[in-house]
């Protein structure tokens, strides 16, 4: 079998599909995305959308697409779209625990497996003043919920339950028993 394509932008994505030891390509996938919905069937739907819309370009192969959100309160947070929506965002988050969702949708012409993982994660109390350092470093501006664990902001997170991986946008153990999954079908 050819190699898996990510259909992904996302260079966290493609680290933590690396990590696993994984051969694939890279295809940006040019979806449009959903915006209302439960944070589990979003995700999941976005994930679908982007693996299809790669497997028209490349039938044959199989497709893992991939889509993340935080959601506190069960407001959807997506990517910030300037500085003041990303004040609003993590000042939202501050000193309260949110969830983060990641739908994955493997895919071949014979085979869809979508799911989605959960994580809650709690931040620490910030200031107005640490919020406007953290996003003077431009790091919140294309995350989800305008932080990202594994970098800088990975210093607010008070605990977590749940995936890490999953927070920083492929939950991996997911994904592994996804291409098992996958594997076994495709024996049969």
């Amino acid at each position: 079998m050819e190699e898996m394509i990510l259909a992904s932008a996302s260079p966290r994505r493609k680290e933590l599909l690396s990590s696993m030891g994984a051969a694939f390509t890279v295809v940006v996938a040019d979806a449009e995305e959903a915006t209302e919905g439960k944070p589990e069937q979003l995700v999941m739907e976005n994930a679908r959308r982007k693996a299809r819309a790669v497997q028209k370009l490349h039938p044959g192969r199989m497709i893992l697409g991939s889509d993340t959100v935080v959601c506190i309160d069960g407001q959807v947070l997506g990517k910030p779209k300037d500085k003041e929506d990303a004040f609003r965002m993590l000042r939202s988050l501050s000193g309260r625990q949110h969830q983060v969702y990641t739908g994955v949708c493997l895919l071949t012409e014979s085979f869809e497996d979508t799911r989605f993982d959960q994580t809650d994660v709690t931040f620490s109390s910030l200031t107005d003043d640490d919020i406007r350092w953290y996003i003077h470093t431009g790091e919140p501006m294309d995350k989800a919920g305008a932080y990202a664990i594994q970098g800088i902001a990975g210093m607010y997170v008070e605990k977590i339950h749940g995936s890490f991986s999953n927070v920083i946008g492929l939950p991996t153990s997911l994904v592994r028993q996804m291409l098992m999954n996958a594997a076994d079908t495709q024996k049969k």
